[in-house]
């Protein structure tokens, strides 16, 4: 399991697979960085389709991918919870840091965009 879990958070991408109520499968690459505890950490908007999806069944899979998000690893099965505000804080910081400038920049022009409140932090934990 730790193997998943180094090989998952070093990778650059990563393929996030939710789950709709019919079982039907959505998946989004994403930027994830790894957190304390064991956990990786991703952003995303408070609004999106994966964070409603998360909301009512935290089942997802994730893998690692290219930018496109076409797999180049296998996927892995975890749990994804919404975090509060100091969780998603969190999750930036270490995005910034995984990311370097270009982290930096994304994450300060998603708060541009949407404001304080406009991501949502993700920990995800592999089952």
């Amino acid at each position: 399991m730790s193997d998943d879990l180094a090989r998952l958070g070093a990778a650059q991408y990563l393929l996030l697979t939710t789950f709709r109520k019919d079982g039907t499968p959505v998946s989004t690459a994403v930027w994830a960085a790894p957190l304390d505890g064991g956990e990786i950490g991703v952003w995303t908007a408070p609004d999106s389709g994966k964070v409603k999806r998360i909301r009512r069944s935290g089942a997802v899979e994730i893998g690692e991918c290219d930018r496109r998000g076409n797999p180049t690893g296998p996927a892995v099965p975890a749990i994804a919870r919404i975090l509060d505000g100091p969780g998603t804080h969190r999750v930036l910081t270490a995005i910034n840091r995984k990311y370097g400038i270009v982290g930096r920049l994304a994450t300060g022009a998603a708060r541009l965009r949407r404001g304080r409140d406009g991501a949502a932090g993700l920990a995800i934990t592999l089952v």
